[in-house]
């Protein structure tokens, strides 16, 4: 039998202790700070599983969080930080219902383009910064985050304005006909395909870096450049590839949302998604099999600090205060190995 290599050996250990403080964490906030804790408890950790429409919302946003987790594995692994995730999402997800609002088109055939429209704003937007990095060194971290809060304001003008549904006072398009959106697997709640994709697209990252030559040389210029270029690799290669293709899945992870979650875009409808899945993807090491798990005990927090709240009366303010301190602690210690350019 095969041994696991002893890099996933650490990588898998790391990931289980940052997962358990993001379950820790919470319990002792609300131990401390609820007025009835035992209740609130038993709404925080079984809320996520109390029935159809909890479970559904908790995978389908597991299905967000690993698609655009996903995206920012694939930069790690290219040996960038993709801080963009936020904008590519909202981007991509604006992109998609320009697509989706088009009645001349087929339904079949709108869905389509609306997912390649979403991929190729993500793409652009990421590919931009991997450029600007290949020719003129600058830092990818802070044009992809500078990009990324540029354009924010321009998705908030286009739903508000050009997109804008005539229908409601809401700042969002119109509801997008049933025939274009994803087909939901767990009625009435918001889980859609986009799972069963996500999850595709995390098998494929897997096979392609663990099983293939190119994958191997991607992965070899991310984790250690100077002995890529010993090699006869050139390690400068893959940012403009590793960008690009990550911004592509945060968009298409904006495509997912507006498509299969909401059916709908409204302004803001990203909430933080896109920083949300860098931690995620921090806390699984960049490995794509480690991504699920990590993915989704991060949106049963999520969902257990609502139920907490609208079960137990738990305050939002302290629900969201669980949220990113279970976050931060949990990121925290592989943020800083990534940042210091140890990646496995």
């Amino acid at each position: 039998m095969r041994k696991r290599p002893p890099v996933y050996r650490e990588t898998l250990l790391g990931a289980l202790i940052p997962l358990g403080a993001a379950l820790i964490v919470p319990a002792l906030i609300i131990g401390l700070t609820a007025e009835d804790p035992s209740r609130t408890l038993r709404a925080f950790f079984a809320g996520p599983w109390a029935n159809r429409w909890f479970l559904g919302n908790t995978l389908d946003k597991t299905a967000l969080f690993l698609c655009a987790s996903l995206g920012a594995a694939i930069a790690f692994r290219g040996g960038c930080f993709n801080l963009g995730g936020e904008g590519q999402i909202y981007l991509g997800g604006c992109a998609a219902a320009a697509i989706l609002l088009q009645k001349a088109l087929p339904d079949a055939a709108a869905l389509v383009l609306a997912a390649l429209a979403a991929a190729a704003a993500g793409g652009v937007m990421g590919a931009l910064p991997g450029l600007l990095r290949k020719r003129t060194g600058a830092s990818e971290l802070i044009t992809s985050f500078l990009l990324a809060a540029a354009l924010l304001p321009l998705g908030d003008h286009v739903i508000s304005s050009v997109l804008r549904g005539s229908g409601g006072n809401l700042l969002a398009t119109e509801q997008f006909s049933p025939r274009r959106v994803l087909p939901r697997l767990l009625p009435p709640s918001a889980l859609s395909v986009s799972i069963i994709f996500a999850l595709v697209l995390v098998l494929l990252f897997h096979f392609f870096i663990r099983h293939c030559a190119l994958g191997y040389r991607f992965r070899v210029s991310g984790a250690a450049p100077e002995l890529a270029r010993l090699g006869g690799i050139d390690a400068e290669k893959r940012f403009i590839p590793a960008m690009t293709v990550s911004g592509a899945a945060a968009g298409l992870t904006g495509f997912f949302a507006v498509a299969g979650t909401y059916g709908m875009c409204y302004q803001g409808f990203s909430g933080g998604l896109g920083w949300n899945a860098i931690a995620v993807a921090l806390i699984a090491g960049g490995e794509p099999p480690l991504l699920l798990p990590a993915a989704f005990v991060f949106s049963a927090l999520e969902a257990g600090s609502s139920a907490a709240a609208l079960q137990a009366g738990f305050s939002f303010e302290t629900a969201a205060f669980i949220e990113a301190a279970a976050l931060l602690l949990a990121a925290l210690p592989l943020g800083r190995r990534y940042l210091s350019g140890r990646l496995a």
